[in-house]
């Protein structure tokens, strides 16, 4: 199967607020960056997915025009608490204790990077059982960002060293586990 997984354009938030889980809309910039995406996706897919949140949507649904699969599963990470707050008003020795420990603790009321996995890992298995030959994932970082561990292994602890920018669109073969970036 082949599979695009596109990250959300840029969200109209101001920037170093934590917006994980909150329905946040996307930027002035957003066709201008949607059109972008558009020039490294197929225009024809089996089927498409989406993170039921605003700026996943909005960019599925002007990439393809037709109907997509909104899946919870796809959302971001739960900050929970910290939602809507300024990284920099988060309590140092809080923020520390998470930075440090994020693969097994959650922020107060959110998830762990292990928990988000368990959901995301429902969702990966789910499709590769289907029997789609191509399909697009409008979703979030930290999503992508977890299938490419899934696919490769990857310590959840080094989840970020892969560098995934606003609009980023990553090629997966399911039967090759084949990784690309393609933006």
């Amino acid at each position: 199967m082949d599979i695009y997984l596109i990250r959300h354009t840029t969200p109209a938030i101001e920037k170093g607020v934590i917006y994980g889980q909150m329905d946040v809309d996307v930027n002035s910039d957003f066709k201008n960056e949607a059109l972008t995406i558009q020039q490294n996706i197929p225009v024809k897919v089996d089927a498409i997915y989406s993170s039921p949140l605003q700026r996943c949507t909005k960019l599925a649904h002007f990439l393809f025009k037709k109907s997509i699969i909104k899946d919870p599963r796809l959302k971001e990470v739960n900050f929970g608490n910290w939602e809507g707050l300024n990284w920099d008003d988060i309590k140092k020795e809080e923020l520390n204790n998470w930075m440090e420990n994020f693969v097994s603790v959650a922020p107060p009321l959110g998830e762990s990077m292990e928990e988000m996995l368990i959901r995301v890992q429902s969702f990966w298995k789910e499709l590769l059982a289907s029997n789609h030959s191509s399909v697009a994932i409008v979703t979030h970082a930290g999503v992508i960002r977890l299938i490419s561990s899934i696919i490769s292994g990857t310590d959840l602890k080094d989840l970020f060293n892969l560098k995934i920018e606003y609009g980023d669109v990553f090629f997966v073969n399911s039967n090759t586990s084949s990784w690309a970036h393609l933006s």
